[in-house]
């Protein structure tokens, strides 16, 4: 290329990045043309690092870009020049490049991809060596997604990196988990880990994990600098991969996957012993004097029925329906509403295709993915699909300048059905109003008034959310590199466009009380259709310099400076509209109601940086690293946008040091680390800095029209500024055995100050809300441990390769300051370990009323509607022993009764891997867990049963399980509805240990031989089995297993309307058949 045409190619460039591009490229030395020498035909062979030969391997003369292939002895034959470089390429393995010197047979061996792995961590804005890192960073690679059908990257990330917490809320399709790098962050701003895809931040959930190469987990503040504000609480890099040297390679992997759930609500399905139950729940409640008229809303209840409903049972009369005298239907069913309701089993199925390889100057990558899972429900069910598609291309315009487009789309469907109830949803209403003395259908074949509620909806069909999620991403980057590739200019540009539509529609049901007479299920949750729009447009830019050297052999040295610019505009739209035309309905122009809600949100912020890294090592023994970066931020007011924000981290290799003689088969490395930095959360709300007025529409009419109204701003925070996060790490690695074994271990300490939290408490006269700011801080200490073993040794002369992983990981966050002078508990406090359980203390249960009348008083604590204390209730201990069961003013300084009886955050999470490899059979094992949590169930959750609401469903495992006179020795107190005692009480007695241990992944399979496939003309061939959630031990399956232990947090918006513990869509086991073809 000549110069003209150089300086062509430099104003191009600069136009969408920046001048200093042009100047570099114009330092870039003149090329030489390559002299021609004598051709000759040279010989060679390919093997692994064992020896083994390695057929079909790409052998390339780059010069000339001759290419051949070796054979099943790994022999090749390529015609050559003196001084030409060969590309040795193979999939799966690094691709090596040899010089020829005018050897007369070339002995090659390549290194698996794995092991570059070990070898090469992805950091930054580059890579590192792992032997050079004085960060907290760890990887895995893409061995943690390969063979297992799930539908989220992130759910086959969780538990392999230790302080990764990947917490799942459930087991639906379309939920995406947070992802949380060493515990809690900030109780003001928040602050999840940044995940970038390729340098872009994206949700995995959008991403095909079959396209992934590399994740690495920055932890320390020295790790993330170069990412500012929005690495503050850690970054996960998830790496792409890339196209493959050599001809083009065609693999399809694709698998077939039968689910079920691993928990579901095992609940009595027999009508008379609900009914019995319910009444004995509601007249205890009302101190055994009162007889209810219904069961909830949709079933009448007296004491003849139930007497009625006794006889039929005891002479076995299964005739659920009867109708009375008036037409009415009088129901005596043994109902299975979540039976009827959910498969035995769901169908999902994965396919996925990719195309790599390298034409001359061109390397390309496409692939495209399609997953598709049928729902776990019989009627209505719930679709999930989803498509991937993705473009990699890279071409070598010259030998100092690489250009590089990376374009990928994703379209997530799913089909959310739900019921025309009060808003509670599927399981919710089931709970409520699935009555198993109702049936689901009357002798006519219209649904009962309790199936209306429920799961009549489902089976009518015509109710439920379709959304679409639309991911569009196109990142065009480039690379130069001059002066023997010691100096690199990078510099990229990304458009993403998100688009979620959905469509929500909710018709009346039909049902009917009495015979022939037809009614509809009206409620104001119903009768309408509600579209949403969401609309997110990100531009980001990154330009950067590189420049590495070293010096006089003992020194190394690299730095990093660059320039980060990044925007984001959000819309969103939402219109409900009333009054469907029919039951069909699927567009707003068809509901001809006059009742329309209309609302927009808009909101727009922009950030930009200035980062630089600067590395230097000496003699492979004393590493130190400088990182910074100069954050801005629109979403702060004038005065308070920009912020710098440095760390510093250095490392010591001992066993480097000339004094060290100790044997590579005992330590083969050693290696002391630290760092303390410091990074910026920005993470609020645009526009929080000022006045914001919420336009609404007025009820009222005035002058024949419903005017515009607005209410009062919000109090503006004062001097609103950055949360900083200070944090200092320290480190050792270890390499035994001659590297056999490997250990890392962290401890560190992390600093949340100014969090943006509620300011000081302000007499009732100020008239609002107290203004949000800087006002508190919190510190989290914790650990996290890593310990790896891998080996081989010969059985029955071939060699069985296996190894194991061990990871432990622990934290603890205090509340260091916090606006709270009364030290009220319902908030929080100086002092204060974040996830304490404040609760009583109890004694048992009550046996006699002798007991009652000689314990503390208890009408606080209403066990009954009166407040009467009944033998069987819960007896609590008198802690500060002035004679009555209270708790004080609910402050620190007067707590009553209460005390610290647990805590909810989880510590001690754990993970296992086994891996072995013998005759072309693999074997992969995954475990992982939580070594202590404790939980309080909520008022609503499942645990509590009828003893929550006496008309809610009943648990097996409670029956039998309650005080009597016959059974003193029970686990729950006299049978009773409504009880605050329990659900509304904190106490020890039910204070659940939610601690896990499950069996995540198990894989088995074959890789079939080489000498067997190429006949097929194929380069690889793997089939096998995997399971995921096979197993799951926990304490907490000691009292109930209708909840899934990892799952025990808040209950799913969607299908319970967030109400009650354990009304979650269930995590399911899945069993999988997958299989690998590569062409």
């Amino acid at each position: 290329m000549n110069q003209r045409s150089k300086q062509i190619i430099c104003f191009a460039l600069s136009l969408t990045f920046s001048p200093i591009v042009s100047q570099a490229l114009s330092m870039a030395p003149p090329t030489t043309a390559s002299k021609s020498l004598a051709q000759q035909e040279i010989t060679g062979t390919v093997t692994d690092k064992n020896g083994a030969p390695l057929s079909g391997v790409t052998v390339t003369n780059v010069r000339s870009q001759q290419a051949s292939q070796t054979s099943e002895q790994g022999l090749f034959t390529i015609a050559v020049h003196n001084g030409d470089n060969l590309a040795i390429s193979f999939i799966g393995f690094q691709t090596a490049t040899v010089q020829y010197t005018g050897q007369t047979n070339l002995q090659i061996t390549l290194t698996d991809q794995e092991a570059i792995l070990d070898e090469v961590v992805v950091v930054g804005y580059g890579t590192q060596k792992k032997a050079n890192l004085t960060g907290a960073v760890d990887q895995v690679g893409s061995e943690v997604f390969e063979g297992r059908a799930l539908a989220n990257t992130a759910q086959m990330l969780q538990g392999t990196v230790p302080n990764l917490n990947i917490t799942p809320a459930d087991g639906k399709p379309s939920r995406s988990p947070s992802f949380n790098i060493r515990g809690t962050t900030s109780i003001g701003q928040g602050g999840s880990a940044l995940i970038l895809i390729d340098g872009v931040e994206g949700d995995p959930q959008s991403l095909n994990p079959n396209d992934i190469e590399s994740v690495s987990v920055l932890k320390d503040a020295s790790s993330a600098a170069v990412y500012g504000s929005r690495g503050t609480f850690g970054v996960v890099l998830i790496t792409t991969k890339r196209a493959k040297q050599g001809k083009a390679s065609i693999t399809y992997s694709g698998s077939l996957t039968t689910q079920n759930p691993t928990t579901l609500p095992d609940f009595v399905t027999d009508g008379y012993t609900y009914a019995e139950r319910f009444y004995e729940a509601y007249n205890a409640w009302n101190n055994y004097s009162s007889v209810p008229s219904k069961l909830n809303k949709t079933q009448i209840f007296t004491l003849d029925w139930l007497e009625e409903f006794k006889r039929r049972k005891e002479q076995g009369i299964n005739e659920p329906v009867t109708i009375a005298d008036d037409g009415t239907y009088v129901y005596y069913g043994n109902e299975d509403y979540y039976g009827a309701l959910i498969k035995d089993n769901t169908f999902v199925q994965d396919h996925n295709l990719s195309i790599s390889g390298n034409e001359k100057k061109l390397d390309y990558y496409i692939s495209g993915r399609f997953y598709d899972n049928k729902g776990m429900y019989r009627f209505n069910t719930d679709t999930y699909k989803s498509y991937n598609t993705r473009a990699k291309a890279s071409l070598q315009v010259t030998d100092w300048l690489r250009v590089s487009n990376n374009i990928d789309y994703s379209s997530i469907n799913y089909h959310d059905p739900s019921t025309a109830g009060e808003g509670g949803n599927i399981w919710r209403n089931i709970a409520d109003e699935g009555h198993p003395s109702s049936p689901i259908y009357n002798p006519d074949g219209t649904f009962s008034y309790s199936a209306a509620y429920t799961l009549g909806d489902f089976i009518y069909g015509k109710n439920g959310t379709d959304s679409e999620d639309v991911n569009l991403r196109n990142t065009t980057s480039f690379e130069t590199n001059f002066f023997n590739n010691t100096f690199r200019v990078k510099g990229d540009f990304t458009f993403r466009n998100r688009n979620i539509g959905s469509s929500r529609i909710r018709v009346p049901v039909p049902y009917s009380v009495k015979d022939g007479e037809e009614l509809r299920l009206e409620t104001s949750m119903n009768d309408n259709i509600r579209d949403i729009s969401e609309t997110y447009k990100h531009l980001l830019t990154n330009l950067y310099a590189e420049y590495e050297n070293t010096f006089n052999q003992d020194h190394y040295f690299k730095g990093l400076l660059g320039y980060n610019y990044e925007q984001q505009t959000y819309n969103n739209t939402e219109i409900t509209k009333n009054g469907l035309l029919t039951d069909d309905t699927e567009n707003l122009n068809l509901a001809l109601g006059e009742s329309v809600t209309a609302t927009a949100k808009y909101n727009r912020y922009r950030l930009a940086g200035v980062f630089f890294r600067a590395n230097y090592i000496y003699k492979d023994r004393y590493l130190f690293e400088v990182n910074g970066r100069y954050d801005g931020s629109s979403k702060f007011p004038t005065g308070e946008q920009w912020a710098f924000f440095p760390s510093v981290s250095a490392g010591w290799r001992i066993s480097q040091e000339p004094f060290w003689n100790v044997s590579p088969s005992a330590i083969s490395d050693l290696k002391l680390r630290g760092s303390y930095g410091s990074l910026g959360n920005g993470n609020i709300a645009p526009y929080s800095f000022l006045d914001l007025y919420a336009i609404a529409i007025s009820k009222r009419v005035l002058n024949g029209a419903k005017n515009p109204t607005t209410s009062a701003p919000k109090v503006i925070p004062d001097n609103l500024t950055w949360e900083t996060a200070r944090t200092t790490n320290f480190g050792i690695d270890i390499g035994a055995l001659n590297n056999r074994l490997t250990f890392t271990a962290d401890i560190y300490s992390r600093e949340t100050l100014n969090m943006y939290t509620l300011g000081q408490t302000l007499p009732d006269v100020f008239g609002a809300e107290p203004p949000k700011g800087n006002y508190a801080d919190m510190t989290t200490r914790g650990f996290e441990l890593s310990v790896a073993y891998k080996d081989n040794f010969d059985v029955a002369g071939k060699p069985l390769n296996w190894g194991v992983r061990a990871t432990l990981a622990d934290y603890r966050s205090t509340i260091d300051k916090y606006n709270n002078a009364i030290g009220n508990l319902d908030d929080y406090y100086d002092g204060q370990r974040v996830g304490e359980i404040w609760g009583y203390v109890t004694q048992g249960l009550f046996q006699n009323q002798e007991e009652i009348d000689a314990a503390a008083s208890q009408t606080l604590i209403k066990s009954s509607n009166a407040g009467t204390v009944y033998p069987g209730d819960v007896r609590f201990t008198d802690l500060d022993g002035n004679g009555a069961i209270d708790y004080g003013n609910n402050t620190l300084n007067n707590h009553g009764d209460l005390s610290i009886i647990g805590n909810e955050e989880p510590r001690y999470i754990y993970g296992f891997n086994l891996n072995l490899d013998y005759s072309n059979v693999y074997l992969s094992a995954f475990l992982q867990g939580v070594g202590k949590q404790d939980w309080y169930p909520s008022n609503e959750s499942i645990f509590w049963g009828q003893y929550n609401r006496p008309y809610n469903n009943l648990p097996t495992w409670h029956l039998n399980n309650y005080w009597t006179e016959d059974n003193t020795d029970a686990y729950f107190p006299r049978y009773a509805g409504y009880n605050q005692s329990l659900k509304q009480t904190t106490q020890s007695r039910y204070l659940q240990n939610a601690a896990y241990l499950r069996l995540k992944n198990l894989q088995i399979g074959y890789n079939f031989p080489k000498t067997m496939i190429t006949k097929l003309g194929l380069q690889g061939l793997r089939a096998g089995l995997s399971a995921e959630n096979l197993f799951t031990w926990s304490p907490l399956y000691k009292n109930t297993k209708d909840i899934d232990v990892a799952n025990i947090g808040s209950s799913d918006p969607d299908i319970s309307d967030g109400q009650g513990d354990g009304f979650n869509y269930p995590t399911m086991r899945s069993f999988s058949f997958n299989l690998s073809i590569n062409f």
